[in-house]
């Protein structure tokens, strides 16, 4: 298994991903859409994406963004977006995704790295909290949708 940060000459297996990833949480398949968002994210450098590959064949993505702790007055990366195909689970791919943008927060000088998933996906809760991350009972999180 290889993993790596992405570049636009992954952007047709990473689209891909991404767009299983969106339809995973209940949205309507787009793969045009899911290219223009990767190509654009990958040109304006405003995240980060690691792709696993398994012999050539990409089977995983994780996407992590960029934000700032005013408290501790340090960086910190908001892990937004992680999939690993149906095909390439329970081999270590989520392990290895979270492993690597652990190790590229650490490179980064990041104070942490949050992320959140649905109360119904049981599975990755498991895989995190395995790999040390700890749920949220400290803050409630806020969310105001801004409709057009």
């Amino acid at each position: 298994m290889e993993i790596y940060q992405a570049t636009s000459k992954d952007l047709e297996g990473v689209s891909q991903l991404f767009n299983k990833y969106r339809i995973f949480y209940k949205q309507i398949s787009d793969l045009e859409g899911a290219k223009t968002f990767i190509k654009s994210r990958l040109e304006n450098e405003d995240s980060v994406i690691f792709v696993a590959k398994i012999s050539d064949e990409d089977v995983g993505f994780t996407q992590l963004y960029p934000t700032f702790s005013s408290i501790s007055m340090k960086s910190a990366w908001i892990l937004n977006d992680m999939f690993v195909d149906a095909k390439a689970r329970n081999q270590g791919v989520g392990e290895k995704l979270l492993q690597k943008a652990q190790d590229f927060a650490r490179e980064t000088d990041a104070k942490s790295i949050t992320l959140e998933t649905t109360p119904d996906n049981e599975g990755a809760q498991r895989l995190y909290e395995r790999n040390g991350y700890k749920k949220d009972e400290e803050f409630y999180h806020y969310y105001l949708e801004l409709k057009e």
